[in-house]
């Protein structure tokens, strides 16, 4: 996929871009922009174009070095699903997890994205828990890759 451009998001615009696909794929969490800037200075974001157009996101949050469990998440446009989009960013995410010094590899899904749990599930993640946030009517689903 020669025209698949993954950059880390360093502008305002960038950020609005991955605001845009988090918020689209989790209409149960929707992030405003300054949340979005504070995960960027704890999480390592990424936005994903196909040629011009906004395709996806991904989300590294770090290991704590109590537990050495990482967080990878790769969130596609739905439009765009089923192109190997999703596999690009979630093998960057998973090497950057691993260069941070990751031994245990988490991801969570919204449990109504079902394109996202089937995606975790053909690589290897299994359920480890289900739970609803304060507020929210749509269980999340944390799996860890096994």
């Amino acid at each position: 996929m020669s025209d698949l451009r993954i950059q880390q998001p360093h502008d305002d615009v960038r950020l609005r871009h991955w605001q845009y696909v988090h918020n689209v794929i989790i209409p149960t969490h929707l992030l405003s922009l300054d949340e979005v800037r504070e995960r960027a200075q704890r999480h390592h974001l990424e936005v994903a174009y196909l040629g011009d157009a906004l395709v996806g996101c991904s989300t590294v949050r770090p290991p704590s070095d109590d537990t050495w469990t990482a967080t990878v998440i790769a969130r596609v446009l739905a439009p765009h699903r089923g192109q190997g989009i999703g596999e690009e960013l979630y093998a960057r995410g998973l090497k950057q997890a691993r260069e941070c010094g990751a031994k245990v590899i988490e991801t969570v899904v919204l449990s109504s994205n079902e394109d996202g749990l089937r995606f975790a599930c053909k690589h290897g993640f299994v359920e480890i828990e289900r739970y609803l946030l304060p507020g929210d009517t749509v269980p999340w689903i944390d799996l860890r890759l096994s």
